[in-house]
């Protein structure tokens, strides 16, 4: 395929991180077969089905939109062959595609990864990044396989991590950067002529799914290791501890380094004690050093900022992670 032809893509995405690669995709020259994204899910306080933003986009676009449980029935895969697609873009998709799919396109499979493979192949490789204190992390354009994201890699884009950087904040650098160089590749991968590179296996690492339970706070790790956690789980699930039994949102924080003197030197070391409260947020003991909370959320109440909460709770010295 010359570099002056357009391409049959078929796209596959679900989550807001896809949107800006499918909208390249669907202002190039291309054309966008059809998009393949999750079925519905039940969401909210009512339980009804949503759309996933990559559906509600092809939507708006007047796309062909498919959302099969799963694609290793027949009947999809025979449906894919038939459009006979040049190529199909995959960006955080969610579902495992087969070999008999990865095989359909002329020219392959192609993956919008969140990580400078082989670093965090998986799931969650930007909540991964940061709770492992990455400095930097960026993109990879690669060549589908069987294996778990071990495919040749043809292109990469690094990114400095800003020490209070949030998943949500680093997603949206990264989705962008991901559509540039998604767009900036597609010729060579087209007509062949793009360079790969083998990851090395025994370099890997892997980032697993995330789970609710993941984000509960364990007061006795590190002010440093907790802030992580609270910048790698926001917006979801949201890093949580409990004040008198009742979930305690923590969005925000950050590691002391010359925290205020505590009331009581008795509560330096109990681990989840809050120890000062100031104009700047509430200062809680961990197991090495301190750390200030400086945006909450209670049951039923929006977010807010951590000292407004203290002006109208009696916080200090309370010890958050159990009843007292």
């Amino acid at each position: 395929m010359s570099k002056s032809r357009s391409a049959e893509i078929i796209f596959a995405g679900s989550p807001e991180f896809a949107i800006p690669s499918l909208r390249s995709l669907v202002e190039s020259r291309h054309t966008v077969l059809a998009v393949l994204t999750q079925p519905d899910r039940p969401a909210g306080r009512g339980r009804a089905l949503r759309p996933c933003p990559v559906k509600a986009y092809a939507n708006q676009q007047g796309l062909q939109i498919l959302q099969p449980d799963s694609l290793a029935a027949a009947a999809i895969q025979q449906r894919l062959r038939e459009m006979k697609p040049d190529l199909m873009v995959i960006v955080a998709y969610g579902l495992l595609l087969p070999v008999s799919v990865l095989e359909i396109p002329g020219a392959g499979c192609v993956n919008v990864h969140a990580s400078l493979l082989p670093r965090w192949r998986g799931a969650s490789p930007i909540q991964a990044a940061i709770l492992a204190g990455d400095h930097r992390t960026g993109i990879s354009i690669m060549r589908m396989e069987e294996g778990l994201d071990t495919g040749p890699v043809y292109a990469t884009k690094e990114i400095a991590i800003a020490d209070s950087a949030t998943a949500a904040q680093l997603d949206g650098r990264l989705a962008e950067v991901g559509a540039r160089l998604l767009i900036d590749t597609l010729p060579g991968i087209l007509d062949a002529s793009a360079a790969v590179k083998l990851q090395r296996d025994d370099e890997a690492t892997y980032a697993g799914r995330i789970n609710k339970a993941d984000a509960l706070i364990d007061w006795s790790m590190s002010a440093v290791e907790i802030d992580r956690r609270i910048r790698a789980y926001n917006p979801w699930p949201v890093a949580f501890t409990t004040l008198n039994g009742l979930r305690m949102r923590c969005w925000a924080a950050e590691p002391l380094t010359a925290p205020v003197d505590a009331p009581d030197v008795s509560a330096m070391t109990e681990y989840g004690r809050v120890r000062a409260v100031s104009d700047a947020g509430i200062e809680v003991q961990t197991g090495d050093g301190v750390l200030r909370i400086t945006e909450l959320q209670m049951p039923g109440k929006q977010k807010m900022r951590a000292k407004d909460f203290a002006n109208g709770y009696p916080i200090l010295m309370k010890c958050l992670g159990r009843q007292e």
